[in-house]
């Protein structure tokens, strides 16, 4: 099975079963034994067709007799790929996209005779009238988020970023890695990665960071099963550097830690003293935190099955520093997730109940002294700013602190950071600081 049938499976998986791109991509790309190369291409496949839908069918719309509604779902997915194929991707041949379209016509609409004919005339014209149809004129349409969202958003980032960071959510991510630093050094790892055919360069401005060129599975790496390094945007590493952890016999709380990269980075700062008890509501979520940590080599951490609002009495005042990444919406990683901007946000109205519910529960866990660090991977100020000032209304023993941020940023004297795609090449990232009185 090949990269492009592969993709295929995916796109039906997330349309018909309501299935996350990146978690079947991850189950398919295992399934059909893809090398990197195709696994690679498999994903860039499945997400570009994600990010670009209103885009490909404002084109489709113009190479059809008929309607889009009419189309059978699964000739609608083959030609949104054999049309990001031909439109997006300047290393494939045109030629390859149509054939490789028309054969899974062939395989996968068996009953609609009709769709080998309807996929190669449709791809061989767009080939041909490449350049020459109307081109979408509306956000909504040039990068395919709906109009509900980008009004959301815009809000939020403003009118002058607001375009900005759409395209850096149809962009292709960087793959960033942090160096086990308890293992490794970055320039270690750097050679190591070379020798397994793996590109990189150091992060702009984050220390022991590395960003990968095309990489394709990288669990399939020695390097990556020896433990040298995990995967973690550097937005999400810069939030853990934001509590100043120090090497340190700390106790420290990740409340809401799956799959573990904040307890992993807490861990490597505290240069493996202490103890993190790193928590997920969820069972199987906490075990990918514990295999994580044994492959990382990560003894000071502590996987437990715990629920965010749940009390533990004797967790109270025990914690140096309590990290609360709470769940949200998740608008800021739409460029990993692309079908996150499907989701309807009216159905995201009750998560600032939800977060500020598991705040003043991890605030109790904080010791006099203490920091807690709330946190969000979304940009939407009822679940960012909004949660931080109605939990500082009722907790007057608790304040913000200024975020100790790299040079690159800012002086930051508000104690919270908004990171936008786009801006520093990151994922969308909210961060707050918060210590409680002595």
């Amino acid at each position: 099975m090949g990269a492009r049938e592969t993709a295929l499976n995916a796109l039906i998986a997330c349309r018909r079963d309501g299935a996350w791109s990146n978690g079947i991509l991850k189950e398919y790309i295992l399934r059909d034994r893809l090398d990197r190369r195709d696994a690679a291409l498999a994903t860039r496949l499945c997400y570009g067709v994600l990010q670009n839908r209103n885009k490909l069918d404002f084109y489709l719309k113009q190479l059809l007799t008929g309607k889009i509604k009419d189309l059978h779902p699964v000739i609608h997915d083959i030609l949104h790929l054999g049309l990001y194929q031909i439109y997006e991707l300047d290393k494939v041949p045109d030629n390859a996209a149509v054939s490789e379209s028309v054969d899974l016509a062939k395989k996968y609409c068996r009953r609609q005779r009709f769709a080998p004919g309807l996929v190669n005339g449709v791809l061989r014209s767009a080939v041909q009238t490449r350049g020459t149809l109307k081109e979408p004129k509306s956000l909504e349409d040039i990068y395919s988020h709906p109009w509900p969202l980008v009004s959301l958003l815009r809000d939020y980032v403003g009118k002058d970023r607001i375009e900005m960071m759409l395209k850096a959510n149809n962009d292709t991510p960087a793959t960033v890695i942090q160096v086990n630093t308890l293992k490794t050094t970055a320039a270690e790892l750097t050679e190591r990665l070379h020798s397994e055919g793996i590109t990189e360069r150091p992060h702009g401005w984050l220390k022991d960071c590395l960003v990968l060129g095309s990489t394709g599975a990288l669990e399939q790496l020695p390097s990556f099963k020896e433990g040298l390094f995990y995967v973690q945007d550097a937005a999400a590493k810069l939030s853990v550097l934001c509590a100043e952890i120090p090497e340190e016999d700390l106790r420290v709380l990740d409340c809401c830690a799956a799959p573990g990269g904040k307890s992993f980075a807490a861990a490597m700062a505290m240069g493996g003293k202490g103890s993190i008890t790193s928590c997920d509501v969820h069972a199987h979520k906490t075990e990918l935190i514990a295999a994580g940590a044994k492959r990382l080599g990560l003894t000071n951490i502590t996987a437990r099955q715990q629920d965010a609002t749940r009390d533990v009495p004797e967790w109270h005042a025990q914690m140096d520093v309590v990290i609360a990444d709470v769940p949200c919406s998740g608008y800021g990683i739409i460029r990993k997730k692309p079908d996150i901007r499907c989701k309807n946000p009216e159905d995201m109205a009750q998560l600032p109940q939800l977060q500020l519910q598991i705040l003043k529960q991890q605030a109790l866990y904080v010791k006099p002294g203490g920091l807690l660090l709330y946190s969000t991977c979304t940009l939407v100020r009822a679940e960012n700013e909004g949660v931080v000032e109605a939990f500082l209304a009722e907790n007057e023993q608790f304040c913000t602190e200024p975020l100790p941020l790299p040079q690159v940023f800012p002086k930051n004297e508000a104690g919270y950071l908004a990171l936008v795609p786009g801006e520093y090449d990151t994922d969308g990232f909210f961060i707050c600081r918060l210590r409680r009185k002595q």
